[in-house]
């Protein structure tokens, strides 16, 4: 469609005069925070590296000591003495995340120039600073890096917790790269699963989701300039939708009660909404992102009766289900107690519930909704 550029400057003006609607502000991005403390210097991005050629600073050392720390204290199951080989060994880099002058998170890496793709190793941020987006913001800017070196491709192996972050990060098993560029150049790892992502030199990815959400705003702008101009074009139309609106608010005492009523659902909708993507976001939420599988555990719905996961949830807040927070709260609760019954306490998954769990009645808490 052709938008004339009178209505464009018309639009770009009127968001510059006025703040981002609401709507635009809850569905922001999850680097959107990240992005912003950045922008205030909050939080700093250094790639950093040993070397055996060229003198190294007392900073840079300082920054790997933190990023070795880090690295082992969120891959417990790695080994040690495995992590500082990689991180000091002079044919990786880490992309650090600094925040207060101290190390928060990283992304280690090996570049392939000549095979044309980089090998991400480790990949963590520290448990206290999680869910603030800035696993993605990291992930964003190593694409970034990698685009303006001319490499294109990244491959990882990632283990059963690392999938879901991957999977969001744009990462997926269909690898692009041709198998004899990477066949022999990278160590294969028993129990993960291999994922790749094919970069886009077109895109800045540490703007995309600013630059999406700006759009999505624009179109939205425009679809109310359409609308006010068939409503000028068609006056028996606007007049139809008033009497419309007349007769619905012929009632008053009715109609106002509607009003309030609709404006405290709306309030509780958007508060369970808030609280369901940060429970969705969590690291330890990934193995309640979807209904079970048959394949995973073919026994499960014989011993879970009343299964119940985030996708579900998610699907039941959109259609409206959840008329109260009770409703809500206890289907939350079914998902730990279904993993708890059916799992074994020393499983990943048994603990994940724990930590999950204490996570969303901490949020409840924030937002108001959990009885004292």
């Amino acid at each position: 469609m052709d938008i004339p550029e009178d209505t464009l400057r018309q639009v770009l003006k009127s968001m510059k005069e006025s703040k981002l609607s609401l709507d635009a502000l809850e569905n922001s991005a999850r680097d959107e925070a990240a992005r912003t403390e950045e922008s205030k210097g909050i939080i700093e991005f250094h790639i950093v590296a040993n070397s055996l050629t060229k003198p190294i600073s007392k900073q840079c050392l300082l920054w790997l000591v933190g990023l070795q720390n880090v690295f082992s204290h969120q891959l417990p199951r790695m080994p040690k003495e495995y992590i500082a080989r990689l991180v000091f060994d002079p044919k990786h880099r880490t992309l650090a995340l600094i925040k207060d002058n101290k190390v928060i998170g990283g992304i280690c890496f090996r570049l392939f120039p000549a095979q044309g793709f980089s090998e991400i190793v480790f990949c963590a941020v520290t448990s206290n600073e999680q869910v603030k987006g800035y696993g993605t913001h990291l992930m964003n800017h190593l694409k970034d890096y990698h685009v303006q070196l001319g490499i294109h491709h990244f491959l990882t192996y990632a283990d059963e917790y690392a999938i879901g972050y991957f999977k969001k990060q744009g990462f997926t098993i269909d690898i692009k790269l041709a198998k004899t560029s990477y066949l022999g150049f990278i160590k294969d790892y028993e129990g993960a699963t291999l994922m790749g992502c094919q970069l886009d030199s077109s895109i800045i990815y540490t703007l995309f989701s600013s630059v999406m959400r700006k759009q999505k705003e624009i179109i939205r702008k425009l679809i109310d300039l359409k609308q006010a101009d068939i409503l000028r074009q068609n006056p028996n139309l606007a007049l139809r939708c008033n009497q419309s609106s007349s007769t619905n608010n012929s009632d008053g005492n009715s109609s106002r009660d509607k009003k309030f009523k609709s404006k405290d659902d709306d309030k509780l909708y958007n508060l369970l909404k808030t609280v369901l993507n940060q429970v969705k976001n969590h690291p330890s939420a990934w193995p309640f992102i979807k209904p079970v599988e048959l394949t995973e555990a073919p026994d499960y719905y014989e011993h879970i009766k009343n299964p119940m996961d985030l996708k579900t949830m998610s699907e039941r807040l959109k259609s409206r289900h959840y008329s109260n927070k009770r409703i809500f709260i206890s289907d939350m609760t079914r998902i730990f107690t279904n993993c708890r019954t059916y799992n074994a306490m020393d499983t990943e998954y048994y603990k994940c519930a724990n930590v999950l769990e204490r996570f969303f009645i901490s949020k409840m808490k924030e937002a108001g909704l959990w009885e004292k």
